[in-house]
């Protein structure tokens, strides 16, 4: 079988970390060091899409971190209200793989005309939203052809994470962000098949995380739906427990999406009791009783452990993706670039 656009582009995420890490570290210098000057009380991300679960991702290390609260704005506030907001001592980043949509944009500038300093993180160095922003991490991922994205989410949270990492002057993260392409490749040889046989022919499932890895988790759910036809919803593993077990009965699919973390006991717990309902569930980062353990890299910072596990998924959706009979480069009714207001 000829292989997908998607898994070529999969496949080359060791390469495009490398080459981010590489060519990108004197931006990466000077936006935290521009952080540090502002000593930021807030900071807000604006992002759709995948793009936006990588800002969820940036929320929580930020938050576990640098003990700033990080919040989303709805690009709509500017593009279709144009209501100013103000951001005064406010850190403003955007998360965008082309850096083309206009409410993208459009709330980029607002954020600076109300006294953010803002930080695009996209692609595409010359793109509108780096042209409206103080500063500009650019990927350099390459161009990606496959409609889901893959290698410019990784790099967008590497990105978010290197950041992070030279902002807070963090010895250990910027140790764990240098070692991410290493890690990455030992991801994409981790053995999934065991979930992708049970997932052949299912309707829906739940998709749990919880901190950082809630982030994968909702990234995870948008990919089952998009290459897969699959409908999955996200949950944090404490949220599923306030209504959404209820739908759980017998053989009904859950992934649980642990990592090494402080929030993996309670991850465990909750596949547990999920299972004991009579879930098929599966697990990463630990065993849980009557559940399926998938391996994982092991050994990693409790901060980009779960961007790893994203590259695990990553392979593992294109190989279910095509399983199920579709084409995990052209999803129905969707296109690369999504423009917005």
């Amino acid at each position: 079988m000829t292989p997908s656009f998607m898994a070529d582009e999969v496949a080359e995420i060791p390469q495009a970390a490398a080459r981010f890490l590489d060519r990108s570290a004197g931006a990466v210098t000077a936006a935290a060091t521009a952080l540090r000057a502002l000593d930021p009380a807030l900071v807000v991300t604006v992002a759709r899409g995948s793009s936006d679960h990588a800002a969820t991702y940036l929320k929580y290390a930020a938050e576990l971190l640098a003990g700033v609260p990080v919040a989303s704005v709805g690009p709509s506030v500017a593009s279709i209200y144009g209501r100013p907001l103000r951001l005064d001592r406010a850190a403003c980043i955007g998360i965008s793989q082309s850096g083309r949509s206009p409410d993208i944009v459009e709330m980029m500038r607002a954020a600076a005309t109300g006294g953010a300093l803002t930080i695009a993180i996209t692609n595409f160095a010359d793109a509108p939203m780096a042209q409206a922003s103080a500063h500009c991490l650019a990927l350099h991922a390459g161009e990606e052809k496959s409609v889901a994205a893959t290698k410019t989410f990784v790099t967008s949270v590497l990105a978010a994470l290197a950041l992070l990492a030279e902002w807070q002057q963090d010895a250990a993260l910027t140790a764990a962000v240098a070692g991410l392409p290493e890690a990455f490749a030992r991801a994409l040889t981790q053995d999934w098949s065991s979930l992708s046989g049970r997932l052949s022919r299912a309707q829906s499932l739940y998709v749990l995380g919880r901190g950082p890895g809630f982030a994968i988790a909702s990234e995870a759910a948008l990919k089952f739906k998009e290459t897969c036809g699959l409908h999955a919803e996200a949950y944090s593993a404490a949220e599923v427990l306030h209504g959404p077990s209820a739908l759980v009965q017998a053989r009904f699919p859950v992934f649980a999406m642990g990592v090494e973390d402080a929030a993996l006991p309670h991850v465990v717990a909750t596949a547990e009791r999920l299972a004991a309902q009579g879930a098929d569930v599966y697990v990463t980062g630990g065993a849980a009783k009557g559940a399926v353990t998938l391996p994982s890299v092991p050994g990693l910072h409790p901060l980009v452990a779960p961007l790893v596990l994203a590259v695990s998924f990553y392979a593992f959706i294109e190989g279910l993706a095509r399983r199920r009979g579709f084409d995990p480069d052209t999803p129905p009714h969707l296109r690369k670039v999504t423009e917005t207001m």
